[in-house]
């Protein structure tokens, strides 16, 4: 039997592999948790910590009082998030001898992983936690894509994001176009930019460009302006499998990535809900 043959390890592996070449918006979240969750229903908890209170004097003997109980928070992040696939083929021995076939299954299958857990996190834009640049979506055009950006970040610079951070965000299509007739020096002759969708520079802000950013009910575009701490997200299983199914005669595979996202930082976040102007 074909699929007796089959390794899990090794297709798992290079699912995770090409899973974070094709990830766009997972590039932009802080994976310090994955680490911590072992499967479905497990949950990670998020500890944040206070500033302590500064005090300036011009004493020249300091009386301290008692020490201070800085405030924390925790957030939860449950991993609920689960993406599969499910194919058949006629032998697993077969096709890997002709080579080819299966190597294009797993592309296929992993490429639609990325999509499902892109999705997912572009969605946090439309949570609870988001913070929104305005109060009703806006009309991006040339002439004003620029002057909405900046205000974006005016509003995480207020929040103490420091400009020398890492900070990006991730645009459709259309509106990339807009940016870049407004600001010719995006740098998109660069190969090594081009990766995992990025495809240039505004400032300080990374520019990536997907076709997964999230939409509200009307259609508009909920573009995050962000940091890299303030989305978390954990991927912390891949699975394969290969079975003979009771029914024909053919080898199946199966497998799924276990996922999920948060917005931990809401400061740290800002969206931009808009829609493509003339």
């Amino acid at each position: 039997m074909g699929y007796r043959n089959f390794i899990p390890e090794v297709w798992s592996e290079a699912i995770d592999r090409e899973l974070e070449r094709a990830l766009v918006f997972a590039e932009g979240c802080n994976r310090q948790y994955e680490g911590e969750v072992r499967k479905m229903g497990d949950s990670v908890r998020i500890l944040g910590v206070g500033r302590p209170t500064i005090v300036t004097t011009e004493d020249r003997e300091i009386t301290l009082a008692e020490p201070e109980e800085v405030d924390d928070t925790s957030l939860l992040l449950p991993v609920r998030q689960i993406s599969y696939f499910h194919y058949k083929v006629d032998d697993i021995d077969k096709r890997q001898a002709v080579g080819g076939v299966l190597e294009a299954l797993n592309a296929e299958a992993t490429a639609g992983l990325a999509d499902a857990m892109d999705r997912h996190i572009a969605a946090q834009a439309a949570s609870r936690d988001a913070v929104q640049l305005a109060a009703s979506p806006v009309t991006l055009t040339a002439d004003n894509v620029l002057e909405q950006i900046d205000a974006a970040l005016e509003k995480l610079y207020a929040n103490d994001v420091k400009p020398n951070g890492r900070i990006m965000m991730e645009v459709p299509p259309w509106f990339y176009l807009r940016l870049k007739t407004a600001y010719t020096a995006l740098d998109t002759d660069n190969s090594k930019i081009l990766e995992n969708g990025r495809v240039g520079r505004y400032g300080n802000v990374e520019i990536k460009m997907s076709n997964n950013v999230a939409t509200d009910g009307s259609g508009n575009s909920l573009v995050m302006v962000h940091t890299d701490k303030a989305i978390a997200f954990v991927k912390p299983v891949t699975h394969t499998e290969a079975y003979r199914p009771e029914k024909g005669f053919c080898d199946a595979v199966k497998g799924f990535v276990l996922y999920q996202a948060r917005i931990v930082r809401p400061k740290e976040l800002i969206v931009l809900s808009c829609k493509a102007g003339s």
